[in-house]
């Protein structure tokens, strides 16, 4: 027997439930993962909340993690007992052990702790493919990133400062506006006490943004759109605020025949190449120092509730994890 969080049914945060569960033997190209530590994300609570469709009744959440693998399928020869492995699009992390394939998982290389990798692997993924293939950032690249405070925006600020482009913010208080200017800003706005189409509109001297990055959704994609140049992207990966209501494409021709997309890392990391690959990158850009994974708060596994209660309410910063025993 081993322990998980279930839900059973969605709804607030308390609908998360902490008990033993039983876990088979892994079977053909699967692994079994001793978890070590786990990653909080938003998107953990859309399937909680039910904004996003449980594959099942009950279910575990979670989608990120490390730990050490302890048994091994049939058919797996890349992987043995005792590798250290992280993920990023699997089912079912919020648990002690979990049943994974083996093609999900990435090596976590010397130099990076358990810890770092657990609390990086879907940020840090989803950085590299904003950045790197949703739109190529560079040094002539002015962009503006929301929840710049946020752990996909920690990531993002060093990696697009790493890369020399104009790098501006939205954060919703003073202190979270000072750490997103520690983490690779040159500006960030306080969305609480300044309009920010307007101080975007200053910071550029009107010429906007080449990119917008906006996982907040419902509240800012209005004013993300008065933020871009024309034939300039907006790019909407996440919906914090709520799901952004349906949008004309005559309005993208109006405004500058802007380019929409609602990009996702599983998309973008959907063959094993591909996985490897944006993991390589990340982990490349973590070991040289480039960028920096910010872990600002960790729970134990089983005060899972407490975890999605405080990301909810804005009262965390950088990165989550929920960590084992």
């Amino acid at each position: 027997m081993t322990k998980a969080i279930r839900i059973y049914e969605t709804g607030a945060p308390e609908v998360m439930k902490w008990e033993e569960i039983d876990l088979p033997a892994p079977g053909e190209g699967q692994i079994r993962v001793r978890q070590t530590a786990i990653g909080v994300n938003f998107i953990d609570t859309y399937f909680r909340d039910g904004t996003y469709p449980a594959p099942s009744f009950p279910f575990t959440p979670g989608k990120e993690g490390a730990g050490i693998v302890d048994a091994v399928g049939a058919g797996v020869s890349d992987l043995k007992e005792g590798d250290r492995v992280a993920y990023a699009a699997a089912d079912g992390s919020y648990a002690e052990e979990l049943i994974i394939e083996a093609a999900k998982v990435v090596p976590i290389p010397d130099g990076v702790s358990d810890e770092t990798a657990a609390g990086m692997m879907l940020k840090g993924m989803t950085a590299e493919y904003l950045l790197n293939r949703t739109f190529k950032v560079a040094r002539d690249t002015t962009l503006l990133f929301h929840a710049a405070a946020g752990g996909v925006g920690l990531i993002a600020g060093q990696w697009a400062r790493h890369l020399g482009a104009t790098v501006i913010g939205t954060a919703g208080s003073p202190e979270k506006c000072e750490l997103a200017k520690a983490n690779g800003y040159d500006h960030v706005i306080n969305y609480r006490e300044e309009d920010f189409v307007e101080r975007v509109a200053d910071l550029t001297d009107g010429k906007k943004c080449d990119v917008v990055y906006d996982s907040v959704g419902k509240d800012t994609f209005e004013g993300s759109l008065d933020c871009v140049k024309r034939l300039g992207m907006i790019v909407t990966f996440g919906q914090s605020s709520g799901v952004v209501p349906p949008v004309s494409t005559g309005v993208l021709n109006k405004k500058g025949s802007l380019f929409l997309t609602r990009p996702s890392l599983f998309n973008y990391t959907a063959t094993r190449e591909e996985l490897l690959d944006c993991a390589k990158n990340l982990f490349s850009m973590v070991k040289s120092g480039a960028v920096k994974i910010e872990i600002g708060q960790t729970y134990p596994l089983s005060e899972a509730v407490q975890a999605h209660r405080d990301l909810q309410g804005r009262k965390t910063t950088g990165t989550t994890i929920l960590t084992i025993g």
